[in-house]
């Protein structure tokens, strides 16, 4: 009798060690969506203010290491940008505002923790899309458009790094990309954002099927 319930128990500790390693070789698939704060690393300029914006994307996994190690390729949108206060040879004192837009393709390797946690880190490419800049005087006097689309290089490229916990279908993230790419294509660009890149954090949320 001892011996048939030593042995069912161990029958059961099996189902419930092969059921967890199924549930964690299992890739997924979603969408996912979440806030933005960004900054740009601008020369000389410590009076920086994060732009805030959104992220959305879709993403897939591929498994490496079945269980354990995936490639997770993504699309998705993302605003970047800050607002910068100058003192410009004392022609230009007050601040401007940066709005940048990018289609981006991460790409990142994610180590998964059971079926609970992803790891992640990788790279990103991104197009830029949209372009806006406003420059504001502190004697009153603004500008709407500073700078345009043109006066910034198209493609951006960079690390990333995140974390994801897993509620069922339900995801919970954080990530953050830093830039490597210098944005300013232009002398006039790069009189107001010198040699500066892109640098974001995010929070999103998701449901993956």
């Amino acid at each position: 009798m001892r011996n048939r319930i030593i042995i069912t128990a161990f029958i059961a500790v099996l189902g419930i060690f092969k059921t967890i390693n199924a549930d964690a070789q299992k890739a997924r698939s979603g969408i996912k969506g979440g806030l933005n704060a960004s900054n740009l690393y601008i020369d000389d300029i410590n009076d920086r203010n994060p732009r805030y914006g959104f992220n959305v994307g879709l993403f897939t996994q591929v498994p490496l290491i079945e269980g354990t190690l995936y490639l997770q390729p993504e699309i998705g949108y993302s605003t970047k940008g800050t607002t910068a206060r100058y003192n410009i040879l004392n022609t230009f004192q007050g601040e401007t505002t940066f709005k940048l837009d990018y289609a981006e393709v991460p790409l990142l390797l994610t180590y998964k923790i059971g079926n609970v946690i992803d790891i992640q880190a990788g790279a990103y490419g991104g197009y830029l899309v949209n372009a806006s800049s406003k420059s504001k005087a502190d004697n009153g006097s603004s500008s709407e458009v500073l700078l345009n689309k043109d006066n910034y290089r198209n493609f951006d490229y960079g690390l990333s790094a995140g974390l994801n916990i897993y509620f069922g279908k339900l995801m919970v993230g954080t990530r953050y990309n830093h830039g490597l790419q210098q944005i300013a294509n232009t002398d006039a660009a790069r009189t107001f954002l010198g040699d500066s890149k892109n640098s974001v954090g995010q929070v999103h949320i998701g449901i993956t099927f």
